[in-house]
């Protein structure tokens, strides 16, 4: 990593469910670029970092978005034995893991790669393997076996993992994802682990690496590590549902869009390019932003991509399900509660946006449109775009 040393920072921010402390040791970017912080309404975990540049939490600018989307993957080694599989976690990483994967195949020119994402809906096909986040309001994840015979021979063969993710904290996913897939795929012999913001620092990153089944090299755009000291009644705190009824969902997912693994740079549909060309034309001189619904989050992005180099003043993010407590001086403003578009009977949230505040906003998703909540479609006075 080219560093800074110019970024080295330290940060100490009172939360309502306590302190946090981080210390910058090495970076790419300021920190204030990178992240702010939050309050989770999780009792075990009560603060979140929240990234600036990763488009889920706030708008981003989507070209700053690919700017990190490179930024890692010129890190990952060309060489890396292959077949590779590029890993992203679900739901905040499934735009970040895709994204890298296309600029790594870009760059390396290699065609052995195959992106797949973690998932937390269940369709009726055969599961590859299952794994905890341990920490997380949802800790579930299930992978797929990749659809397609390239596909499928390449994951069934991987010599080696990119596992993308937005943060690292405690590197215990990066170990559960790893350690089955080992057992499934035997040939399984390196690991990269490619986050944006990697807040282990050396003990913690020395204890994951100990850890893990296979050789492991560590990248980031910022490294460091944290401290927090969690607020008395934090454990009591309760928190939202926040997973469904393990449903089968293939009637609301007919495409796939990452969960079924993909070898190609995603290419727009042609009724999206004119669609986005005529939206270009109609908001000249509007602030628009597009907004991703969950784990669908890639095929949202790329439109808000195209959308910026055809001229428009276009930010991107998406909705989640993850449970955050809005304050005016944290780096979570304010929020919105609405219906998930998923069918499990959950809430879901949008935050650091508030009604009004764009001329035209995009609700881009998988889902069918009768599954958009129309309270947030009227609050946002937005127009629904399948893809």
């Amino acid at each position: 990593m080219n560093t800074d040393t110019r970024n080295i920072q330290f940060r100490r921010v009172q939360l309502p469910t306590g302190v946090i402390t981080v210390e910058v040791h090495e970076s790419l970017m300021p920190l204030d670029e990178l992240c702010g912080f939050a309050a989770r309404r999780n009792p075990k975990r009560g603060f979140l970092f929240v990234s600036k540049v990763l488009g889920k939490h706030m708008p981003v600018r989507p070209s700053l978005m690919l700017s990190v989307h490179e930024k890692l993957a010129r890190q990952i080694p060309v060489d890396l034995p292959g077949p590779v599989v590029v890993i992203g976690m679900a739901e905040t990483a499934t735009c970040l893991g895709q994204g890298v994967f296309e600029a790594f195949k870009v760059l390396s020119g290699r065609e052995d790669l195959v992106f797949i994402h973690s998932t937390r809906y269940r369709v009726n096909r055969p599961a590859a393997l299952e794994f905890l986040e341990e920490h997380s309001h949802a800790a579930d994840h299930i992978m797929y076996m990749p659809e397609g015979e390239r596909a499928r021979e390449l994951f069934e063969h991987a010599r080696s993992l990119v596992l993308v993710d937005d943060e690292a904290s405690t590197g215990k996913t990066f170990v559960n994802l790893t350690t089955a897939f080992k057992e499934r795929i035997p040939s399984l012999a390196q690991v990269v682990t490619a986050v944006i913001t990697d807040w282990r620092g050396p003990a913690r990153t020395e204890a994951t690496l100990a850890a893990m089944p296979v050789p492991t090299r560590t990248i980031a755009v910022l490294k460091g590590e944290y401290q927090f000291a969690a607020a008395a009644g934090l454990k009591h705190m309760e928190m939202p549902k926040v997973t469904g009824d393990d449903g089968l969902k293939d009637a609301l997912l007919p495409r796939n869009h990452g969960r079924l693994g993909t070898t190609e740079v995603l290419a727009l549909a042609p009724h999206l390019v004119r669609q986005a060309q005529t939206l270009a034309r109609e908001t000249a001189g509007c602030k628009v932003l597009v907004l991703g619904t969950g784990e669908f989050s890639f095929p949202p992005f790329r439109l808000a991509l195209y959308l910026e180099q055809l001229g428009v003043d276009v930010l991107y993010q998406t909705t989640t399900r993850s449970p955050i407590i809005a304050a005016p001086d944290s780096a979570i403003a304010c929020g919105m509660t609405f219906q998930d578009n998923y069918e499990d009977g959950i809430p879901n949230f949008l935050y650091n946006v508030s009604p009004g505040q764009y001329q035209q906003v995009l609700i881009a998703h998988e889902t069918p449109t009768a599954t958009i909540d129309q309270a947030l479609v009227e609050a946002l006075a937005a127009q629904t775009v399948e893809i």
